[in-house]
């Protein structure tokens, strides 16, 4: 609650911005080059199979994104905290380009492992639904011409449709399903070897701090707007 305050966040977060900067940078560099030439091909999928290291963590900052962006707006709708409404609104645009960077890169891992672009199975469904509940939750933000309304529709939409969040997740226990399950997140432990792990470790900080800059930049501006369009309120 502490950076839920706009001189608080803005503080903060700007000291944060080069060093995420930073980090973002060095793991997008040692990212790639583990990826591409430290990490061995694999003996049934070949080449193809460094998608993963794009598609992965891609994928978990889409589930991680909207929970951020549904825990944001029970804050906002029970403590009436309008910078918890902010992030959470900040965080949408970059949450939709990870979901459809997660269905993009699914769909040509699917067509070079199981033959086609597509199937309607219970993950990549999920992760579909996943992708319009993002364009959903941004659209009830433009739907209303009284942004208090508009907040507060598109919090009570964030928090009821987080549901989907562990349907994607469970998916692949609950239904049968052509998607492989869990490697890392999994209840026998990592079921992932080193040379493939380490890669794609280091591609989802570098995805996770990638997000953060985004972020807190497009946080900023929205903060901004709302602090101009405050003082223009009270001046007329």
């Amino acid at each position: 609650m502490f950076l839920l305050k706009p001189t608080n966040f803005s503080y903060f977060s700007r000291k944060a911005l080069p060093w995420l900067g930073v980090i973002c940078f060095i793991c997008f560099l040692v990212g790639i080059f583990l990826a591409l030439f430290f990490s061995p091909e694999d003996y049934k999928q070949g080449e193809i199979v460094r998608i993963m290291y794009l598609h992965v963590p891609s994928a978990w900052l889409s589930l991680g994104v909207y929970g951020l962006i549904a825990l944001l707006s029970f804050i906002f709708l029970v403590w009436n905290n309008s910078i918890a409404s902010v992030l959470a609104h900040a965080a949408a645009p970059a949450g939709t380009v990870f979901s459809a960077i997660c269905l993009i890169t699914g769909s040509i891992w699917g067509k070079g492992t199981w033959g086609t672009w597509w199937v309607w199975d219970a993950r990549l469904t999920s992760m579909l639904i996943l992708f319009f509940l993002y364009i959903g939750y941004l659209s009830l933000w433009s739907a209303f011409d009284n942004e208090e309304r508009a907040k507060k529709s598109a919090a009570v939409f964030a928090i009821f449709s987080a549901i989907n969040i562990p349907i994607v997740k469970f998916s692949v226990n609950l239904w049968s399903t052509l998607h492989q399950p869990a490697s890392i997140l999994r209840k026998g432990g990592v079921a992932i070897e080193g040379s493939l792990l380490l890669p794609l470790i280091t591609m989802f900080i570098f995805c996770t701090t990638f997000f953060l800059v985004v972020w807190i930049l497009y946080a900023l501006h929205l903060i901004n707007l709302y602090k101009i369009k405050r003082e223009i309120s009270v001046r007329y």
